[in-house]
């Protein structure tokens, strides 16, 4: 079975997938107050309806192997890791077919929220060190229902993700 290494995040390498920013460790200009410094619009998106924010509960796979990846055809999703790093497999848009062997994984630190592009193949973050990843979801009310494509790899076509 072919392995995916996880790699470290960066902007280049992530690039072709999204973008993301840390917000635990943020950088740059700030609006200052006796008690607060507040980094405005880091990071923004547009989905011009309402938003959900949904956490989801990862538990800890004995071995990350995927079997299964999605995609949405009209809107980027975000991701934050609460409680732990996250390692997040993508591949790029293909027009409804997975292209598995052009998969990435990415070590996201707790924190750091990723946009991952719309049509860009993924499936739930999966926790580095702890048992169960807390994360939220960042996604337009109802995506999961009316815009999520999940596909099945085929036998050959899974992969497992390694450190």
């Amino acid at each position: 079975m072919r392995t995916i290494k996880v790699e470290t995040l960066t902007r280049d390498a992530f690039a072709p997938f999204g973008t993301y920013y840390d917000m635990a460790n943020p950088e740059g200009y700030s609006l200052n107050g006796p008690l607060h410094r507040f980094f405005p619009d880091r990071m923004s998106e547009s989905y011009n309806t309402r938003v959900g924010f949904s956490p989801i509960l990862v538990k800890k796979p004995a071995e990350m192997k995927i079997t299964q990846v999605e995609y949405h055809t009209t809107t980027p999703e975000m991701i934050l890791p609460v409680n732990d790093d996250m390692i997040l497999h993508v591949a790029p848009a293909s027009a409804g077919t997975p292209v598995p062997e052009l998969t990435k994984a990415f070590m996201v630190p707790k924190g750091t929220l990723v946009k991952v592009n719309t049509a860009v193949w993924h499936l739930c973050p999966l926790p580095a060190q702890v048992d169960e990843l807390q994360a939220l979801i960042i996604l337009p009310e109802c995506t999961y229902a009316n815009d999520c494509t999940v596909v099945d790899l085929k036998e050959e076509e899974q992969f497992l993700v390694v450190r």
